[in-house]
């Protein structure tokens, strides 16, 4: 992975946040005010054809880099640099204990020694990266140090896709570490600032629904179920007979028969509820845990109505639609309403634009 810091500027050099998913392409770009509050930039979406990006895969290169061709230039955006990031099922991770006190060059060296350990590929095809964690709980005078790698083609698929579209990419992280950033922002608000709460973030794309479930920034538990939007999008085919487009056209602009609501939108909606009622019951029998503080939703199908509703009805526990944007300034550049109907998509592009400000 690429880490590359700004030096001698009063904020850290301009980066954009891009996210690409199976179903759209999405751009952040945040900035500070004189205050040093965060200000909203530039937001915006570019949809991807079912097939062009698929599981992290690249399957349509020339396809998926002409659309964030469009989302540069749709946004505005004068700013080159800009963080991605590959999904979990892509990235090994491994957090190891290792002596303290060592130098820059000895640490890098371990870490090279300890990543045979757990990476099934030879390091020469392999991206690895590595960050201290902080002192060991278990080992006084030790470190806990995160490891994470990738295939090296992977990596360079999606810095690919970057470079055609003009950008340099200076950070490959991964989605699931992006959506937490962008979250912990939002936990530090509950009350007690979030400490010691429990919250189960769902973040509901097109193909997959992620669920993480964390306290305190760690992660007690994660899980990938196969459903989301994307079914809704087969039932309304399937319904009025429109094609795979169409179907999507109107369920983003609303353009659908009056039944809609009560013959499709309905009973998905309480499918959803069913499957993530169901991912947290793995959660509860596979941990020592029997209940959540917290739930919160995000991702392109996370906004559909009624369902924050329906979802603490089913599962008793609070749930609230996650926008990652609340609480910074919003720039002139960023059309209010639009973004406010698409924030919860936005989760994972909004934590890639964090790391602006955490390298």
């Amino acid at each position: 992975m690429i880490s590359i810091g700004a030096l001698f500027s009063r904020q850290p050099a301009p980066m954009l946040g891009l996210d690409i998913s199976s179903s759209s392409v999405k751009l952040v770009e945040l900035g500070r005010d004189k205050a040093g509050n965060l200000v909203l930039e530039r937001c915006a979406i570019e949809p991807l054809e079912r097939g062009w990006f698929v599981d992290g895969n690249v399957e349509k290169f020339d396809e998926v880099a002409e659309a964030v061709r469009k989302l540069v230039k749709k946004s505005g955006t004068k700013t080159k640099s800009v963080a991605m990031a590959l999904p979990p099922s892509a990235v090994i991770t491994k957090k190891i204990i290792l002596q303290g006190g060592m130098s820059d060059l000895e640490l890098e060296q371990q870490v090279e020694a300890e990543a045979n350990q757990y990476i099934p590929f030879p390091l020469d095809e392999v991206s690895l990266d590595f960050c201290v964690v902080g002192p060991s709980a278990s080992s006084v005078g030790d470190i806990e140090v995160l490891i994470a790698a990738s295939r090296r083609e992977k990596v360079q698929d999606i810095q690919g896709l970057a470079e055609a579209a003009g950008l340099t990419p200076v950070i490959v992280d991964v989605e699931s570490y992006a959506a937490r950033l962008a979250a912990g922002r939002l936990i530090e608000n509950l009350p007690g600032q979030g400490a010691g709460l429990i919250v189960a973030l769902f973040e509901i794309g097109a193909m997959t629904t992620s669920m993480q479930v964390m306290r305190d920034e760690e992660v007690l538990y994660d899980r990938d179920q196969a459903f989301g939007g994307a079914q809704l999008t087969q039932l309304i085919v399937r319904q009025y007979g429109f094609s795979q487009e169409e179907a999507e056209s109107k369920k983003r602009s609303g353009e659908l028969p009056d039944d809609y609501e009560a013959t499709v939108l309905k009973p998905f909606i309480d499918t959803m509820v069913q499957e993530l009622g169901r991912a947290l019951q793995f959660f509860f029998t596979s941990t020592p845990h029997n209940r959540v503080d917290y739930i919160m939703l995000a991702g392109g199908s996370a906004a559909l109505p009624a369902l924050t509703n329906a979802v603490t009805q089913h599962t008793s526990f609070p749930c609230s639609l996650l926008n990652p944007f609340d609480g910074m300034e919003i720039g002139e550049g960023v059309r209010l309403k639009r973004m406010t109907r698409e924030a919860p998509s936005y989760l994972t592009s909004c934590g890639l634009a964090l790391r602006r400000f955490s390298q």
